[in-house]
């Protein structure tokens, strides 16, 4: 049997869990990442962090090349409105790209990375024992649909509404200084310029279909692309929500997606993930990980009450027609809500 012995075990080597590793190595601890795909991992999502998501990275020493944008743009047809972010720009970075910078930044900071899946958990009351290893504490960061989560029995089913997501890149200039939303009859786009000659578009509807079928039902959409050759193959991930019954169990504390997702439809991701990690850790080194559920809560909360309530708005097909008026008319409301998101997530 294996007798190493580290203070943190981060399963899962995306953003959340190489945040997660990067604060833990400067802590002071000693930390290994598994992760089971080696090298650079893509994933479908929007590419687009908001200020505050942005400014976290920064605060890190990690700043990886993108495109700025300058706000968020809503589309529905021939009509659109817009609001500016009132403090600086956001960012659209391949998530290659991001996954790169973070991996640097992990390793230098003196965090290990092996490429393994966490096959065999079990703990008591002082350890975490992974495939023989142990560790004071465990961090599941192992994505939407975590299996550490379910092998833990924190999995909560769920069968309604369920929504997936598609996302392949074009190589065009972006046509706009701003993330766009298009918005159909039963789908959305969401458009991020994420390089001078590169766009990033990732669909989400509540049914299942291919990226072409549901790019048609943005017409608008669709002729804007026209020209652009894929500059990527398409990646898919869903069903979207995902709920975990409680973030702490025992010695293990789940992170990111594992933790519980409701949808991207207010693009707080990686900006929950980060403010997620850091949460994590200070909870581990100031010896109370059981803290970790109530910060988890209060971090979230915003982005569980908002997301929750425009699935439930958009969901009737006349309250999609009418978002794009409704932004357009109720300006300063629009605006305030893109404010409050570009906010760093636990700020008022």
């Amino acid at each position: 049997m294996n007798s190493r012995s580290v203070d943190l075990l981060v399963a899962g080597g995306g953003p959340a869990g190489l945040v997660t590793a990067l604060h833990a190595a400067r802590a002071g601890l000693e930390v290994e990442v598994w992760e089971p795909r080696p090298g650079v991992v893509d994933k479908a999502c929007g590419e687009g962090l908001m200020p505050g998501a942005l400014q976290s990275l920064q605060d890190l020493g990690v700043d990886p090349p993108g495109h700025a944008f300058r706000g968020v743009r809503y589309v529905g047809g021939r009509r659109s409105t817009q609001s500016d972010f009132a403090h600086g720009p956001g960012r659209g970075i391949r998530r290659t790209t991001l996954h790169a910078a973070l991996l640097d930044a992990a390793l230098a900071a003196g965090a290990r990375v092996e490429y393994r899946p966490v096959r065999e958990l079990r703990q008591d009351d002082q350890h975490v024992v992974a495939d023989g290893v142990r560790a004071r504490h465990l961090v599941a960061a192992d994505g939407l649909h975590s299996p550490l989560r379910r092998s833990l029995g924190l999995d909560v089913p769920l069968t309604r509404h369920p929504r997936f997501g598609l996302r392949r890149h074009f190589r065009t200039a972006p046509w706009s200084a701003y993330v766009e939303v298009h918005w159909g009859r039963e789908v959305e786009a969401y458009v991020t310029p994420v390089a001078d000659d590169v766009v990033g578009v990732a669909v989400l509807a509540s049914s299942k279909g291919s990226f072409d079928e549901r790019l048609r039902a943005l017409p608008e959409l669709h002729a804007l692309l026209a020209d652009g050759e894929p500059a990527s193959d398409v990646r898919g991930a869903g069903p979207l929500r995902q709920r975990a019954r409680q973030r702490v169990a025992g010695r293990v504390l789940l992170v990111g997606d594992a933790a519980g997702y409701v949808d991207a439809l207010t693009g707080e991701g990686l900006a929950l993930a980060f403010a997620q990690a850091g949460a994590a850790v200070t909870a581990i080194t100031d010896g109370v990980p059981g803290r970790y559920e109530r910060d988890w809560r209060v971090l979230t909360r915003r982005y569980r009450w908002l997301t929750t309530a425009l699935l439930v708005g958009t969901r009737p097909v006349a309250t999609r027609r009418a978002i794009v008026p409704a932004a357009a008319l109720l300006s300063p409301v629009f605006g305030a809500a893109v404010d409050a998101l570009a906010r760093p997530v636990g700020r008022p």
